[in-house]
């Protein structure tokens, strides 16, 4: 695939990210913060995999330019006008377009929701570096946040962790390890993703197991 990364001038990817942070809103869950943290993962992983550097990092900068609110009824297709709000800018800052195309695409399909397996491997890089950013200590912050925004429980004080129920993480915030997170590293395209995901997931079973202590009698 021609992209012509190599013809962008060297502060490309700065001036992109100081574009992007103007236009990212304030959820804590999806704020700079988080797009900074994702473009640094898209960054190692694109360098351990020998992927397109530039454009990886690109997608990563421009991933959450556009959300549909947690809830909303056409929330699936966020991705893909996150892709066309993304492919608008770098029209707009001159750049190709076989680059600024494949940009758009990796975010389109990077979406948890959205359930597809992205065709390049910038894309799958991507779909890898925001999906680490949902395990860790950093996802249980991002949970939680979201929780919050949402308006849910933190937990089912019936059942907690899921031990007689299928998870509900529409209902209750910790469902959402069940529903998600911790399924998430099997899932996951490099090598280099897998390695960090298993690390973080077993931090995600030592903030469950720290929880069950301080909250069942």
């Amino acid at each position: 695939m021609v992209t012509a990364s190599a013809q962008l001038a060297p502060d490309f990817l700065d001036r992109l990210a100081a574009r992007a942070r103007a236009r990212v809103g304030l959820d804590a869950a999806h704020d700079w913060s988080h797009v900074a943290r994702v473009a640094a993962n898209a960054d190692r992983l694109a360098r351990s995999e020998g992927a397109d550097r530039v454009l990886t990092v690109a997608a990563a900068l421009c991933h959450e330019l556009f959300n549909y609110p947690k809830g909303h009824p056409e929330s699936h297709r966020s991705g893909e006008r996150c892709g066309l709000e993304a492919l608008a800018l770098l029209t707009d800052m001159g750049c190709d377009a076989a680059f600024s195309a494949a940009v758009a695409e990796a975010i389109r399909t990077h979406p948890f929701s959205l359930g597809e397996t992205p065709k390049t491997l910038e894309g799958k890089l991507l779909q890898d570096a925001d999906r680490l950013d949902a395990i860790g200590a950093i996802g249980v912050a991002r949970c939680f946040a979201t929780t919050q925004a949402m308006g849910r429980p933190f937990y089912n004080p019936d059942d907690p962790f899921c031990e007689a129920r299928d998870p509900d993480d529409k209902a209750w915030g910790l469902d959402h390890f069940y529903k998600k997170l911790l399924r998430l590293g099997p899932s996951l395209h490099s090598a280099a993703a897998r390695q960090e995901a298993a690390h973080r997931t077993a931090y995600l079973l030592e903030f469950i197991e720290q929880l069950r202590r301080e909250i069942t009698a």
